[in-house]
């Protein structure tokens, strides 16, 4: 029974491989986490710059657009006081230029109620242009409303650049629409200040209106992307649920780039500034020093798990060696007492020094009567030296393990067949080997089967007589005795004649008792021992006659026609005698003189048994050197 102490041990090795295991869990958990940290932070550092950055950019969005609204509400007021008659457009025309004192402003227009051109800061002859196709002098006519009104980014049909348009409606005395005071601002002003601020080399910052189209772009210097709707884009579809202004992360529908942005709309304008970097820029640094930072982990892990699992396999190997010292004594014996067979120890000088209590079972004897005797005592003679020699053999380190079977006396069964698997045992300090140990187990039973089993093959099933397999053994054996002797062998082919028509008339059962009763006379005929009667094949027969000459074998298949006509079994399709009747070719060989092959010896039986059917059937003929024997009517 195991102890708790020894349970203890047992689970030492288990205890360390999880300390180590816990180790490098917690190590690697640490390092992931610790990234994982890294990774937010960077993140949220360039969350809060881009906030910092749209904060300022909305200010500056804000305040030009204001400075625009400004000077169109002092244009527009000055023109619905004094009109837009020729001393005042004159005046005007003068007093254009001194308004656009800042390079925000690129242009400033005044358009009658017919889109005629009345003024402008430009240098060019504007007498036949008409601007009453552009969408802002469209709405100003079409509403009452006085508002500065901000549209989306047009071609200038000035200077044929991107501009974005801030207007007013001009109204005359009674109310109604007088024109349109335009103000334009260029989209490159945008485009040069937003590129002053560093977002990364796939960063981008963006002014878009409220609809979501795109006003301003940096890094559009070509205006690419001025004028992009962007209305359907994630951002705008849940603009009304959105707050004014948070942190964005959103996949580019521009340049298809993952992004981190920050949006905020304008409090006073129907305008937002979007101000975003590159996700992959952001996270860039991080991935490196990361893959630094983990390299070196994993190599630590790596290192503490190579050392941790050496020393477990220390521990591991030292108590199964310590384990294998205490039990190795106390699971041998467990194993023999258990076991159904007799498990001996043998000594140097061949005495038992112990034997297991299934001896009683093997040999009849008890465990207390064989201790002290001789492991060799009891075994037949026959099997005594080579029972001997494989034990010296093993006892002298030529072998390590041996197995044989071989027959042992029983106290009360007298002899039985044994199996026994040998193996050497060893000194646990110096090595050397101090005895074998043996298995035995009483395998009777299994050599009856096995002999049976050896007899069953080579036996035929319907006759009883010895098959074909056992026939061609046979005569190999007794042509090489002959030969060797220099005595004669005679062979007899026998074959039931018409055995056909004979099955076909009486049936197959009929036929098979048919071959039985001639298998029986012929095993009467085999009287020596050397002699073999074996069915050869379907209805043909053969009997193997050792040391019988011309003679014997003429008296022999004799006998066989003369018993098989005195049985009298009738066969109708057996004319003239109506009687089951054989034709029997022998021959006769000395195979010294004659040939060194038996085939020889069947060729000429199996020619005479033809000629025999050919004669007529029912009858024998002899066929061979020695004694020329002819065809005989019965």
């Amino acid at each position: 029974m195991v102890t708790s102490r020894e349970l203890g041990k047992a689970r030492l090795p288990l205890w360390a491989a999880g300390f180590v295991a816990l180790i490098c869990v917690t190590i690697l958990g640490l390092s992931a986490w610790r990234e994982w940290e890294a990774r937010n932070v960077d993140l949220r550092n360039a969350e809060i710059d881009v906030a910092n950055l749209a904060h300022s950019l909305i200010q500056h969005a804000d305040d030009t657009f204001e400075l625009a609204d400004t000077l169109l509400v002092g244009l527009v007021h000055r023109l619905e006081l004094d009109g837009t008659g020729p001393d005042t457009i004159t005046k005007l025309q003068a007093y254009l230029p001194t308004r656009k004192s800042s390079d925000r402003i690129r242009g400033i227009f005044v358009y009658d109620a017919t889109g005629r051109w009345l003024a402008t800061t430009e240098r060019l002859d504007f007498s036949n242009l008409n601007n009453s196709d552009r969408e802002y002098f469209q709405r100003h006519r079409a509403s009452p409303a006085t508002g500065t009104l901000i549209g989306p980014p047009v071609k200038s049909r000035s200077g044929g650049q991107w501009i974005i348009t801030a207007s007013r409606r001009i109204n005359d005395h009674d109310g109604g629409f007088a024109g349109v005071a335009l103000l334009t601002i260029d989209v490159s002003y945008f485009v040069k200040f937003y590129e002053r601020f560093d977002v990364g080399p796939n960063g981008s910052v963006s002014l878009l209106n409220n609809g979501g189209i795109m006003l301003a772009r940096s890094r559009d210097e070509s205006g690419a992307f001025v004028g992009r709707d962007l209305s359907n884009a994630p951002l705008f579809k849940s603009w009304q649920s959105r707050p004014a202004e948070a942190v964005y992360y959103f996949k580019s529908p521009l340049d298809g780039v993952q992004r981190l942005s920050y949006y905020q709309r304008s409090s006073r304008y129907p305008l937002m500034v979007l101000a975003s970097k590159s996700r992959d820029d952001v996270l860039a640094p991080w991935r490196r020093a990361a893959a630094t930072r983990i390299t070196f982990v994993v190599g630590l892990v790596l290192l503490i798990a190579v050392i941790g699992s050496y020393l477990v396999r220390q521990l591991w190997q030292r108590q199964r060696m310590a384990q294998a010292l205490v039990a190795k004594e106390a699971n041998f014996r467990l194993l023999a007492e258990q076991s159904s067979d007799m498990v001996t120890r043998i000594g140097l000088d061949n005495r038992l020094l112990y034997v297991s209590p299934s001896c009683v079972r093997i040999t009849g004897w008890t465990a207390e009567e064989l201790l002290n005797s001789s492991a060799l005592a009891g075994i037949h003679a026959d099997d005594m030296e080579r029972v001997e020699q494989a034990i010296t053999a093993l006892k002298n380190g030529e072998a390590e393990e041996a197995r044989f079977v071989y027959r042992q006396r029983h106290r009360e069964k007298g002899e039985i067949w044994a199996e026994a698997a040998l193996h050497v045992t060893v000194a646990s300090d110096s090595g050397a080997i101090d005895g074998v140990v043996a298995v035995v187990r009483d395998i009777t039973e299994q050599k009856d089967l096995q002999d049976k089993l050896a007899s069953l093959a080579r036996t035929d099933g319907l006759t009883g007589l010895a098959n074909r397999r056992a026939f061609d053994e046979r005569l190999t054996e007794e042509w090489a005795r002959a030969r060797r002797d220099g005595t004669q062998l005679s062979l007899l082919l026998i074959d039931v004649d018409h055995f056909k028509k004979f099955n076909d008339h009486y049936g197959h059962l009929a036929g098979d008792g048919c071959l039985r009763a001639l298998g029986r006379i012929l095993s009467a005929q085999a009287r020596r021992p050397a002699d073999l009667a074996a069915r050869y094949g379907g209805e043909e027969f053969a009997v193997l006659l050792p040391n019988t000459g011309p003679d014997g074998c003429v008296e022999v298949a004799e006998a066989v026609r003369q018993a098989l006509h005195d049985l009298a079994m009738l066969h109708a399709q057996n004319p003239p005698s109506r009687l089951v009747t054989v034709s029997v070719g022998a021959a006769t060989g000395v195979p010294s003189l004659t040939s060194t092959d038996f085939s020889t010896l069947v060729a000429a039986a199996d020619r005479a048994l033809y000629a025999a059917k050919d004669s007529g059937r029912d009858r024998l003929v002899m066929s061979g050197q020695v004694v020329p024997w002819p065809a005989k009517t019965a």
